[in-house]
């Protein structure tokens, strides 16, 4: 029989290896997304108008 430090051991190895699984899973999606490129300076909106009329 099993102790109860000995499940909560086995739980987190279980628990760790699906994370880690998972993280992996997502960053094979996201590689296979293609190459990221960043959204132009204009499109964010962070300065209104008058950042392409001073720019």
């Amino acid at each position: 029989m099993m102790t109860r430090s000995q499940w909560v051991a086995v739980f987190t190895g279980i628990l760790a290896v699906l994370l880690g699984g998972g993280y992996l899973l997502l960053v094979q999606i996201l590689d296979w997304r293609g190459e990221f490129l960043p959204a132009p300076i204009e499109s964010l909106g962070l300065l209104g108008e008058f950042g392409c009329r001073w720019g």
